[in-house]
């Protein structure tokens, strides 16, 4: 059996960006990087909202042209060769080795996680609500960053409802970035 796991950056209040949409504020360390490096290699597919889809093809595909930090040179490759899963209801079609997921969103990520495969869904409140709500996330890896950012975008939008889940780990990185990680205790009948 596959799962879903929900990789995000939030701040110590709560939030994936800033009140403008900034998200120059993780910090990403030598020990983070190599954990995230860890994390993503156990993925067989990255799966993405449309909204962090729209960042992620924007920066990754070209990476090398505007960062030199040692994380961004050594994920692009990763990135760019990944088997991708997008969810939108107004994308069609996208580059990069991706698939685009427009209906019956609940089935075929079922399908995905009932053939084996591990998803790594990269941040978005929007989907991670989504898909919290439809019982599809299994593990939660929460990395809060030591910054308040006084607004912006929560973590989730959704769901409505109480999901328990279950700590399963916690550590504190160098740059002083603590890992949450979480799995959800109760499957749906």
């Amino acid at each position: 059996m596959g799962k879903i796991t929900h990789f995000v950056h939030q701040s110590l209040d709560g939030f994936i960006e800033g009140p403008n949409g900034e998200f120059d504020w993780p910090r990403m360390d030598g020990e983070l990087s190599a954990y995230s490096q860890a994390l993503t290699d156990s993925a067989d597919i990255f799966l993405y909202g449309r909204v962090v889809w729209d960042m992620m093809s924007g920066f990754w595909p070209r990476a090398e042209e505007y960062s030199t930090h040692e994380h961004d040179l050594a994920f692009a490759p990763v990135w760019r060769k990944a088997s991708k899963v997008v969810v939108s209801s107004t994308l069609t079609e996208a580059a990069w080795n991706t698939r685009v997921i427009n209906t019956d969103v609940v089935e075929q990520l079922t399908a995905l996680k009932d053939s084996g495969a591990h998803l790594l869904l990269f941040g978005g409140s929007t989907l991670a609500g989504f898909l919290t709500e439809h019982h599809l996330i299994d593990e939660y890896q929460i990395f809060v960053h030591p910054v308040v950012l006084g607004g912006g975008k929560p973590v989730f939008t959704t769901p409505q409802q109480r999901i328990d889940v279950t700590l399963t780990e916690t550590r504190t990185f160098d740059s002083q970035v603590v890992l949450l990680r979480h799995e959800r205790t109760a499957r749906p009948s």
